[in-house]
């Protein structure tokens, strides 16, 4: 099996993110949103890329991998990490980064040649007193954080 490379608006790679990923919902916004299809044509996974998350990484040079998801097809999200970065460095962005939870190898990450710079601590989440955010039951996870080279 072929894979390619295909445009995807974000309305229809949030489509595809909700019905996919293991975890998360479709984010908010986007820069900009990648598929990957077969050689039928049938879409088998989409990247959504945008600001980054924290706000102390929102430097105007950065960007995300907010999120990826595929319906299991080998090399599908190796693909769009890939495709992301060079996505992004055609843009004018000088860093992309992404995050796994613990338990997650990472493998199409270190396939599409990204490598590991930091691990983050479980969190409470992003539900404060101050501010209240809604509980979506990634909370208490540690995350790695990687970034593109």
């Amino acid at each position: 099996m072929t894979l390619h490379l295909v445009p995807i608006a974000f309305r229809d790679a949030c489509e595809f993110v909700a019905l996919r990923h293991r975890h998360h919902a479709p984010p908010i916004g986007a820069k900009f949103s990648i598929g990957v299809a077969d050689d039928h044509n049938h879409l088998v996974g989409v990247a959504i890329v945008g600001r980054p998350v924290a706000r102390h990484l929102d430097d105007g040079t950065t960007l995300e991998v907010t999120r990826t998801a595929t319906d299991g097809t080998a090399n599908a999200n190796s693909m769009l990490y890939g495709a992301a970065w060079r996505a992004s460095k055609a843009l004018g962005y000088t860093r992309l980064i992404t995050y796994t939870q613990t338990g997650e190898p990472g493998t199409s990450l270190c396939a599409a040649g990204w490598r590991i710079i930091a691990q983050r601590r479980a969190r409470r989440g992003w539900n404060m007193p101050a501010r209240p955010r809604r509980i979506t039951g990634t909370e208490n996870i540690a995350r790695t954080l990687w970034e593109a080279s």
